[in-house]
């Protein structure tokens, strides 16, 4: 392992053209500027926002920071070793960047799971929301949520980082991406992390399942509601949140089921963007534009502000 940290790998990124890196990178930091300002100006609205109090805009506060620690972990590195002409990184950095993307992606199923959970108690169990959904509840919730992403993130890196590496350490993408490195391995020794993904697999599987059920008992509830006003008001509640994991499980999916070749084509640039970009920054949208109460938090926090200023 002595030799792998002295060595380390070498990010391959996009292209081998330094021009074309370089307008990947621009395409990357917009996106990356627009993650930022949409979770900021969510967590900062909630956090500010007195009437934004309620269990679903704590969850929607953190899974607004997971998904800025989500894109922070690979996005800036990108950007800096484009600009610099570099692709190296060292084998630690290498392992805290897969840590770290494992456990943001893991704890973001968690959040998504929990908030569905959430959403089912408001809706199909109206009467007992508030005894259920408690602040020690969400605090634990969310605590739980973070833990398991840890052990998540533990195991892969443990498993991955532990194999033999054979040939050079080039890695076709543009961060630490586990089943490139996996590529790397010699003879079976991938074996254990497979067994790691696969459970893993299996339990976002069960993960999506419990969502489903919570979504089905959910629309069987407000398709009974005898208020047209309700029914819309419960379906502009759900709905954002049924859009932000048909996209994340969609993407995570793209990442697992597509092919990885050594020379990446522009269907694999985009699938990249699908799973490492597209969730943390279209996510603040699908809640913003769609959410009537969230539009006037922010217009108010606004008002406070620009009212301090003068």
């Amino acid at each position: 392992m002595a030799n792998f940290t002295a060595s380390g790998f070498l990010l391959m990124g996009f292209s081998a053209k330094p021009e074309l890196e370089i307008v990947y990178a621009c395409l990357f930091l917009v996106l990356y500027l627009l993650a930022l300002t949409g979770n900021m100006l969510i967590i900062t609205t909630t956090s500010l926002d007195d009437s934004l109090q309620s269990p679903m805009y704590f969850f929607l506060k953190h899974l607004s920071l997971l998904d800025l620690c989500y894109i922070s972990v690979t996005v800036p590195r990108f950007i800096i070793n484009s600009f610099m002409y570099r692709g190296d990184i060292s084998f630690w950095e290498c392992i805290l960047q897969g840590f770290a993307f494992i456990l943001c992606a893991g704890a973001e199923t968690g959040m998504l799971t929990l908030m569905s959970y959430d959403r089912y108690v408001a809706i199909c169990l109206p009467l007992h929301y508030d005894v259920i959904m408690d602040v020690r509840t969400c605090v634990h919730g969310v605590a739980g949520v973070w833990v398991s992403g840890a052990i998540s993130a533990a195991m892969h890196t443990a498993a991955t980082f532990s194999i033999r590496f054979c040939g050079p350490r080039i890695i076709h993408q543009f961060f630490c991406d586990i089943p490139q490195i996996l590529k790397l391995s010699c003879s079976n020794d991938y074996i254990s992390e497979l067994g790691v993904t696969a459970f893993m697999a299996f339990v976002a599987f069960l993960c999506l399942t419990f969502i489903g059920f919570s979504y089905m008992q959910i629309f069987s509830s407000v398709l009974r509601m005898p208020s047209a006003e309700g029914r819309s008001k419960a379906f502009s509640n759900c709905l954002p949140h049924l859009a932000v994991v048909i996209l994340f499980f969609s993407t995570a999916a793209f990442e697992y089921l597509k092919s990885h070749s050594d020379s990446p084509t522009v269907s694999d640039i985009l699938l990249t963007i699908m799973y490492t970009v597209v969730p943390p920054t279209f996510n603040p949208m699908i809640y913003s534009l769609r959410n009537k109460a969230f539009k006037s938090a922010v217009r108010k926090v606004f008002k406070k502000n620009k009212a301090y200023l003068c």
